[in-house]
């Protein structure tokens, strides 16, 4: 499965907006970010960059390594983490998901290897 696909998928299973998926999986595949790095990456403001990734602390995609410093948990546990509580603010049933388990399972090699170098 291809990251665009994966990005797909943030925003139509796990409701993300398009620029919380990009940042996402910039966070996850790249490494640990600060704001001014996550703008750099994907060409957007800062403002944009810190507002994106404070949001995803908010929605159970990254810890806060300090105001401006960010970094992705594990996809396998982050992207059931997000989905479950998208679940909650949509106020459906929190069930298996397999295309949100997949998200975990692609984005896993790619996190692994951004943090073994």
């Amino acid at each position: 499965m291809s990251l665009s696909r994966v990005e797909s998928d943030l925003i139509s299973e796990v409701k993300l907006s398009p620029i919380q998926a990009k940042i996402f999986l910039l966070v996850t595949t790249k490494g640990k970010m600060t704001d001014e790095q996550i703008a750099a990456g994907l060409a957007i403001s800062r403002d944009e960059a810190l507002s994106g990734a404070k949001s995803l602390i908010e929605l159970g995609g990254f810890i806060d390594l300090s105001d401006t410093e960010f970094e992705a948990m594990h996809p396998r546990f982050t992207a059931v983490n997000m989905y479950r509580k998208m679940c909650i603010r949509e106020g459906i049933a929190f069930k298996k998901n397999l295309v949100v388990d997949n998200i975990g399972v692609v984005l896993e090699r790619h996190y692994d290897s951004a943090r073994t170098k």
